[in-house]
């Protein structure tokens, strides 16, 4: 690696490579150590990260210096992420560069933009089925654009983070075509079998990620003369990690994408990354491996860059991808199970599974965080909190079962939403909808209705704001957005009922992001959304990396949380008042008022209090 640098970036280099080399090549012998040409290929490796070294931007390792210095930089309250479809949110991507006054406006410093680079033809998963890792989607603009963009967001203080989907590539793909074609070399980055003997072995421990549309975890392709594995949709065709040629190639392409000014990568489909017969084939230790040492090359080549980890796993199972102060893996993991379980606290009226949740967060390594979030583009998925419906020894599946008929829409819900890849009523697999639609903001007919609906979605964003992560809106949720029904009318998206929640930006709400009077929903959620943002960036204990402790001093419906010292957050989940017993003089954070003694919350209300603030 130093043999191909210029002599300037020597001395740099050669330290980041006294702490990371070690490890890296560890974990490479571990994962590919029995190839007989490990040696020739692990050279072949670093002189790769070398030359994409030498090659990264000056601007951008000015970057990597100033962050290195910094390590725990995003764990700040002054840390905001927006996440949101190029096409939806500004047509392109120079018509996102025009939003970046809008962004920096509510407060926005991480802008996470869904698949952007050139997708399948035809059916692609909303983009994650990509064909090629270095080229922008036509349709969306041209590498130079993207260059521009993220040259603008960095300027503006906006750290880019592009999905990089790690576990699959479109069946269009460059090595997918020469595989086809009869590359041998090709057709060695995939999975595939001759006949279905062992695929059959294979789905005997394995689960389905779409049921519905896409069942079974194999498809038959008849240029490949076999079974091609293909974990989501059949033209998404699983990578041989077993293979080192994909791992250097994919890693080669994170640093080329880097060297553009993408800033955090969110690595999708992580627990897939290895497959094991007898097992469901996730989360794997070898999946974890591979995350570790792509962090290694991180941290040696670009180490201003962040690793995102998108494991939609139960909570248990989360900590693993941030690894240890020992085992550095992704900087960053979804906390998918508190997602979910405030929604379950929402139709349940009861915080117990949010409590289970957090009784089962575990403390981070340094310089890690969760990620919070309301909702996304993709549905909610109840499994991850099969472990938490069931502590109480409650039967799991009736309960998220419950929980996702209830946003469904049933048993005289207030919700507006649809199941997800479920045909049976009494299972849950997932479910979609916006999050204002979600709380019943679309089927309000009166006054009172509209504002436990607006208390109701404020609610989860105050406790995505102030739980102690990274938090990210979802675009459109700061504007009450509700459902868009118009993906019925595509035939290549009817069957997926995501497309709820991916609806285009609503310019006309957006006017009225001032206007309580003539805008009362979108008014109200934007100018409250502003404050919580306003008041979590004044208080040091909202950080990611403050102390936080669970009180177990509340009633069933009011979730309490101490940050800090002299910070609580009180979070009423219930239909009707709540008392929380209160000890001494507060300040509410939110609005300034004076809280002495017990304090009575209204109906999904919810309170950040400074023990004896006034200022």
């Amino acid at each position: 690696m130093l043999a191909v640098l210029p002599e300037e970036l020597r001395p740099q280099a050669a330290q980041r490579l006294a702490a990371c080399e070690p490890v890296l090549r560890r974990l490479l012998a571990g994962l590919y150590g029995g190839h007989a040409d490990f040696d020739a290929w692990l050279g072949e490796l670093m002189a790769s990260l070398g030359a994409l070294y030498a090659a990264r931007p000056a601007g951008l390792r000015a970057l990597d210096e100033q962050r290195a210095a910094q390590p725990d930089w995003f764990l700040s309250q002054r840390m905001l992420g927006y996440c949101a479809y190029v096409q939806n949110f500004g047509g392109d991507l120079n018509g996102v560069a025009e939003r970046i006054p809008y962004l920096q406006e509510l407060g926005v410093t991480y802008l996470h933009l869904l698949p952007f680079l050139r997708a399948r033809a035809g059916e692609n998963d909303g983009g994650f089925a990509v064909s090629s890792f270095d080229d922008v989607e036509p349709a969306l603009g041209t590498n130079a654009d993207l260059d521009a963009l993220t040259t603008r967001l960095r300027a503006a203080g906006i750290s880019l983070c592009s999905d990089f989907i790690l576990n699959h590539v479109a069946d269009d793909h460059a090595w997918a075509l020469a595989a086809k074609a009869g590359d041998a070399a090709a057709r060695a980055k995939f999975l595939v079998y001759p006949d279905r003997e062992m695929p059959d072995r294979y789905e005997l421990t394995l689960g389905q990620v779409f049921p519905q549309v896409a069942p079974g975890n194999f498809v038959p392709v008849d240029a490949l003369g076999g079974w091609v594995w293909s974990t989501f949709y059949p033209y998404q065709w699983d990578l041989n990690y077993a293979n080192p040629a994909v791992f250097s190639e994919m890693a080669a392409t994170l640093l080329r994408l880097a060297n553009r000014g993408i800033e955090v990568f969110r690595l999708d489909s992580t627990a897939f990354l290895w497959k094991r017969e007898g097992t469901n084939s996730m989360n794997q230790p070898e999946a974890h491996q591979i995350l570790q040492a792509l962090r290694a090359i991180v941290d040696i080549v670009a180490p201003g860059v962040l690793l995102k980890a998108e494991a939609i796993v139960p909570t248990r199972e989360l900590p693993a991808y941030l690894g240890s102060a020992d085992a550095r893996e992704c900087h960053i993991a979804y906390h998918s199970s508190l997602m979910a379980a405030g929604w379950v606290a929402l139709s349940e009226q009861n915080t117990g599974v949010m409590r289970e949740v957090i009784r089962n967060t575990p403390a981070l390594p340094p310089a890690a965080t969760w990620l919070s979030y309301v909702r996304c583009h993709d549905d909610i998925g109840w499994n991850v909190l099969r472990a938490e419906a069931a502590a109480d020894g409650s039967d799991a599946n009736a309960r998220l079962a419950r929980a996702s008929r209830f946003f469904a829409g049933a048993e005289g819900s207030y919700a507006s939403g649809a199941v997800f890849q479920s045909t049976d009523p009494n299972a849950a697999h997932g479910s979609n909808g916006s999050a204002a639609s979600l709380v019943g903001l679309e089927r309000a007919d009166s006054d009172e209705e509209r504002e436990l609906a607006m208390r109701r979605l404020l609610l989860l964003h105050g406790v995505a704001l102030s739980f102690g992560a990274l938090p990210v809106l979802y675009m459109g949720d700061e504007l009450a957005m509700e459902n868009d029904y118009s993906y019925l009318d595509r035939p290549q998206h009817a069957m997926d009922s995501r497309w709820l929640q991916r609806p285009l930006f609503d310019d006309a709400r957006w006017q009225q992001r001032y206007d309580i009077d003539a805008g009362a929903n979108v008014g109200r959620m934007y100018q409250s959304l502003i404050r919580l943002v306003r008041a979590r960036r004044q208080h040091d204990a909202l950080a990611a990396n403050a102390p936080r402790t669970l009180l177990a001093d509340a009633p069933d419906s009011v979730l309490a949380l101490a940050r800090g010292e002299r910070l609580i957050t009180l979070f009423n989940f219930s239909g009707a008042p709540q008392t929380y017993p209160l000890q001494g003089r507060w300040t509410d954070c939110l609005d300034r008022g004076i809280v002495d003694g017990a304090l009575t919350l209204a109906p999904y209300a919810m309170h950040w209090l400074e023990r004896g603030a006034t200022a």
